[in-house]
């Protein structure tokens, strides 16, 4: 997909400081929840954007990289598998991305947040649901996103190799269930989250 292939989107703001703002790792039972903002520069698009989930990962990775070098500002925050459990899925996503958009150098003036609820920053701004696909700005952060929280599932997977942690990247897939059958919990697991806390029951 071209940066000129994406849809219309009525956007009340004109400026250039316009962030796109999304993130990954809603699902998974273990590591964090990753959000990216990114600050476009409207003088050079970048061909390919879109869903960073319809993209090969050879391609998000040429894209990150794009992305860095000529977006005006980007920046990717996380919160951890505690903060999820101490703050439940949903707020700890929107705490994800309110760190994301203060650490923008130079600030957003206006975001675009994929979804349907903005995540309660000072900075004015629309929710856009499907974003990722309607907006050059969300593409660009979903891929930063995606790139960062796979990038941490590897690590993980170095560490803790049994797991299948590369492959899967934290979701409950058969492979992880069994792997938690056998292996027991980490750290960083998800307490909260059904398969784990069933896990963490049986000791």
């Amino acid at each position: 997909m071209r940066a000129e292939a994406f849809p219309p989107l009525v956007i009340d703001y004109r400026g250039r400081l316009l962030a796109g703002v999304d993130e990954v790792g809603r699902g998974p039972l273990v590591g964090p929840v990753v959000a990216a903002a990114v600050i476009l520069d409207p003088a050079a698009p970048i061909d390919g954007l879109g869903d960073s989930k319809t993209l090969t990962a050879g391609r998000r990775e040429a894209l990150d990289g794009e992305i860095r070098a000529r977006a005006l500002a980007f920046a990717v925050a996380e919160a951890s598998a505690a903060e999820i459990d101490a703050h439940n899925i949903y707020h700890a996503t929107h705490l994800a991305m309110r760190r994301a958009i203060d650490a923008l150098s130079p600030a957003a003036e206006y975001l675009l947040v994929d979804g349907n609820r903005l995540p309660g920053h000072h900075v004015p701004g629309q929710a856009v649901v499907k974003g990722d696909a309607r907006h050059p700005a969300i593409a660009a952060a979903s891929i930063l996103a995606k790139v960062a929280r796979d990038a941490g599932m590897r690590a993980l997977d170095a560490r803790h190799p049994g797991y299948g942690f590369a492959r899967h990247k934290g979701y409950p897939t058969r492979e992880h269930l069994d792997a938690l059958e056998r292996l027991g919990t980490l750290p960083e697991h998800r307490r909260s989250f059904a398969p784990v806390k069933r896990q963490l029951a049986r000791f």
